[in-house]
């Protein structure tokens, strides 16, 4: 298989989505909301179609792992040929209320290990790019993860899944635990720029919970190819299909699960 092409053909197909969603911006007419789902517009819904049918007609034995048409037919099988995995707007709430962060995520993986990712941010005119064992670029620069290994002094992301009363309960016993320890925590709204922001040094780490597998394919390989380490709440290696991940440099990394393990010692 050849990755290069891959990424190439990845990098199109984004551009795609992008003049999509930057068509779309302030245009909407029909938002939808999911169930436990979040948002949903006709500009995630033709940002996929475009995405789709541009990679499976150059790649036709390919299987297209879409938020939008999983949500639609619950479809997931691996794919001898390979299989994208594809969030055509992640932070759709950030699109809806025109708010400028989103992002289009696609990655590509092939038996069962992603070896491409592109992160396109549309409004910010960045495209993040990775192939495994090439490194990680932003426009075609190297990127890395930020070596600061100072817990005090590290600036972080999170999300929140606010649909799971429970859930949402943990993650904020989860944030009290940290945002008194490090200089800083923010939330940015799309998973997937968050990762990019890690893997670019910008926040020294991350952390999230009920995430699916087009929010964080790509991050994962741009972390990872960056120098960082993705894990999961429990420090166990991460996959697309893992459903937490806590991503920075291995010091932060560990500094972030360290304090979930007194939350969960001291509940």
């Amino acid at each position: 298989m050849d990755f290069d092409q891959i990424l190439y053909a990845s990098i199109k197909a984004c551009q795609l989505g992008r003049k999509v969603l930057l068509d779309y911006f302030g245009e909407l007419k029909n938002v939808e909301d999911k169930f436990h789902a979040g948002l949903v517009s006709e500009a995630d819904k033709e940002s996929e179609r475009v995405i789709k049918n541009y990679l499976l007609e150059k790649f036709p034995g390919t299987f297209f792992l879409g938020e939008e048409t999983f949500f639609s037919n619950k479809e997931d099988k691996p794919s001898q040929q390979g299989k994208w995995i594809c969030d055509p707007l992640d932070g759709t709430t950030n699109y809806v209320h025109q708010f400028p962060i989103f992002c289009i995520s696609l990655a590509f993986e092939w038996q069962n290990q992603v070896q491409v990712g592109v992160i396109d941010v549309p409004m910010l005119h960045e495209t993040y790019t990775a192939v495994r064992g090439q490194g990680a670029f932003v426009n075609g620069k190297p990127i890395h993860v930020n070596k600061n290994t100072d817990f005090s002094k590290s600036l972080l992301a999170t999300g929140f899944f606010p649909d799971d009363k429970r859930e949402l309960e943990e993650q904020l016993h989860y944030f009290g635990s940290i945002v008194g320890d490090c200089r800083g925590v923010r939330r940015a709204g799309a998973a997937a720029y968050d990762l990019c922001q890690v893997a670019r040094g910008v926040f020294d780490g991350f952390w999230e919970k009920n995430l699916s597998p087009w929010d964080v394919a790509a991050g994962q390989i741009l972390v990872e190819e960056a120098g960082g380490v993705v894990r999961t709440y429990k420090n166990e290696v991460h996959t697309p299909y893992s459903r937490s991940l806590v991503a920075g440099n291995s010091t932060i990394v560990d500094g972030i699960l360290k304090r979930f393990v007194t939350v969960k010692t001291s509940r």
